[in-house]
């Protein structure tokens, strides 16, 4: 809260401009409110001046409108768009690279209309003082009476830094503290992962062994999964929030023993174990559960007498359920309508998640992964070496851990995000240096935060940012030289090899490029170097093989790589428009046995006084109606789900193969 009376004082300073005052584009600065009144069809211009690496932090309050706000740049570009909770605040944030005007858009969503206010909260050039820098990136997170965030840097057995900022418990006004218990979400996996060495160690386990020795009344897959199969995602089993999530269930009240029917009720593997990576909570799941068998203790007691006591980790804890009391620990927030909302934790999550932790516990923790204490060093190396998948890539991870580099130095990470918090945890080992952001709120930005905080911690030992690697950085790249025409062969739709019903459709108009995830809006790209962009909106970047056209693309993002290959004309995204005649083929009742679920198939038909043409809608009893889009020949995706349907011999419909992210192939047949 170091912070907050600064603050304060600033906020006294705002002064109100009436809807009268608003001109067809007005200027905005720091400490400023100003309100308007949206009607249909409206949109509200605010200038912005900034200097280069510029940090941009604002709220629209919607009184009564449902606002979109976009953040434009002089050339017109589109740099980001906020569009979350219908009323409340709207915050919107962004890194200005380039000096220059830029522009607030504020529109109202569909056709709505009514009051909204609008003030900007921060602008200011990025430090390159490390601690002034942590502070600024942890501006939102030390606003009044909103949830905070932590900061712990350490290095050589040393602390280098610890800070803290807004509160951890809203209802109580308690603030976040460097020993307030906070949900670290999926960081967790690192701890599983070092649960089942330290059970190899002991000689009651082998990573080799096979999961049906614990789980005797799993399905015989015909293939044999290992527990190192768990612990490095290639497992080919079902991810199972992924896999509830299509029955409309609310995953905060899932269960250990949900995991276990998701694999038993599964017919059949959705990989062969070792060939694909495809990051799966059921796996780490399990994991904690064959700790259990093998060491007679239940997994928050082993790890508490295993790991936490012995590295005088006292404030952190295993959740084995949601309704466990965690003293002093910190709840998780997210935005909605009348302000932040505390929606509760995942069930089910243990040895996936569950694990509340200090930012002072998880430096010790860190601290014995480079020294070890307990463990050896033989298990840590382990955990940090990357599993090479049956086909000879890599998978960019080990054991629990994400590995990959920044700008030449070897980088071991995980983060973390539960229903509200959010956590990241990073290693260099080749610098004995470490650090860990966290926060219970569902706004912040774990891997960005941290990767940033190390480089400005650690920088002096990395590459400069020139001499980076072409997929990390191409900053001394022109994007005034590329020609336009290069793009053309880039432009097609790219099924993601882990998930090939998510289809990336990349094309340009003119000059500005696209690129869009099924279900997912479109996102302007720049070029950063000749077969590589990078996205305006989010922290991501593709890469392009060569070849006309390009054969395939790779994603980076969250220190992660996907590859997609393209599709062939007849298989694009778009170019299967159905007539309705053709729709009225997938008409129908459906029923997934696998998950006990109906699903119904109808035609709509748009009112008289409604525009469009007639469209498929899928409708279940917890999800609703959702409009299906068609993607390719009787393929159609809706939100994060897509729908594959089958024909028969006779060419009739007879069945839906319905994905959902890292769970796919779940088969409906038709019953009606």
């Amino acid at each position: 809260m170091k912070r907050l009376l600064e603050l304060s004082m600033v906020l006294l300073a705002v002064f109100w401009v009436t809807a009268d005052a608003l001109t067809a584009q007005t200027a905005m600065r720091v400490g400023q409110t100003q309100n308007g009144t949206l009607s249909t069809g409206d949109t509200l211009e605010f200038s912005i001046e900034a200097g280069a690496d510029f940090l941009l932090y604002g709220e629209a309050n919607q009184i009564s409108v449902d606002v979109v706000v976009s953040l434009v740049n002089a050339e017109g570009q589109q740099l980001g768009q906020w569009d979350g909770p219908a009323r409340g605040a709207e915050a919107f944030a962004q890194t200005l690279r380039e000096a220059g005007t830029y522009t607030l858009r504020v529109a109202p969503f569909e056709d709505e209309k009514g009051d909204f206010s609008i003030a900007l909260l921060q602008l200011e050039e990025k430090s390159d003082d490390p601690g002034r820098l942590t502070d600024q990136l942890m501006f939102a997170y030390d606003r009044p009476e909103g949830p905070g965030g932590a900061v712990r840097v350490w290095r050589d057995g040393r602390t280098v830094a610890s800070r803290t900022y807004g509160l951890a418990d809203l209802t109580h006004g308690i603030e976040f503290d460097t020993d307030t218990p906070t949900n670290i979400g999926s960081t967790s996996k690192q701890f599983t992962a070092f649960s089942v060495m330290l059970e190899q160690e002991a000689g009651r386990l082998t990573l080799d062994d096979d999961l049906r020795d614990y789980f005797p009344d799993f399905p015989d897959f015909a293939e044999t999964i290992t527990l190192r199969h768990l612990l490095n995602h290639t497992s080919g089993l079902r991810e199972f929030l992924n896999l509830y999530s299509i029955t409309g269930a609310d995953t905060r009240f899932l269960t250990r023993d949900d995991v276990l029917r998701a694999v038993e009720r599964q017919p059949a593997l959705q990989n062969s174990p070792g060939g694909e990576f495809n990051y799966n909570n059921t796996a780490f799941s399990l994991a904690a559960q064959i700790v259990e068998q093998t060491s007679g203790q239940d997994f928050d007691d082993y790890v508490r007498d295993h790991i936490f006591q012995p590295l005088g980790m006292n404030d952190s804890y295993v959740r084995m359920s949601p309704d466990v009391i965690i003293p002093g620990r910190s709840d998780g927030y997210t935005p909605g309508d009348d302000g932040w909302t505390a929606p509760g934790d995942l069930g089910g999550a243990v040895g996936a998640g569950g694990i509340y932790a200090s930012i002072e516990d998880l430096e010790r923790w860190g601290q014995n992964l480079l020294s070890p204490r307990i463990g050896t060093k033989e298990m840590v190396e382990a955990m940090m070496t990357e599993f090479t998948l049956t086909d000879g890539e890599g998978s960019g991870y080990g054991l629990g851990l994400f590995i990959d580099e920044q700008r030449g130095l070897r980088r071991i990470h995980h983060g973390g995000a539960d229903v509200s918090h959010r956590s990241m945890i990073v290693y260099y080992p080749e610098l004995n240096a470490g650090l860990t952001v966290q926060s219970n709120a569902s706004t912040f930005n774990g891997s960005g935060t941290a990767f940033a905080l190390a480089a400005a911690y650690f920088g002096d030992e990395m590459e400069p940012e020139e001499e980076a690697s072409e997929t990390e950085n191409a900053r001394d790249f022109d994007p005034e030289s590329y020609d336009p025409t290069d793009f053309d062969r880039l432009v097609g739709s790219y099924s993601l090899d882990p998930a090939p019903q998510e289809i990336a459709k990349i094309w340009r108009e003119d000059d500005i490029y696209y690129g869009q995830l099924t279900g997912q809006q479109a996102i302007e790209m720049r070029p950063t170097a000749s077969n590589r962009f990078e996205f305006i909106q989010v922290d991501a970047a593709l890469v392009f093989e060569d070849g006309e056209p390009a054969p395939g693309v790779t994603l980076f993002q969250n220190g992660q790589e996907v590859h997609a290959t393209r599709q062939t004309e007849e298989e694009g995204e778009g170019s299967w428009e159905p007539t309705t005649d053709e729709l009225e083929a997938f008409v129908g009742r459906f029923f997934a046995e696998e998950v006990e679920t109906f699903y119904e198939v109808v035609l709509v038909h748009p009112d008289e006084d409604e525009e469009g043409e007639p469209y498929l809608e899928a409708r279940q009893l917890r999800m609703g109606e959702m409009r299906l889009r068609p993607t390719k020949e009787d393929t159609f995706s809706t939100g994060g789900l897509t729908f594959e349907f089958e024909r028969d011999r006779h060419g009739a419909v007879s069945a839906i193969y319905i994905d959902a992210g890292r769970t796919r192939d779940v088969r409906a047949e038709r019953i009606r």
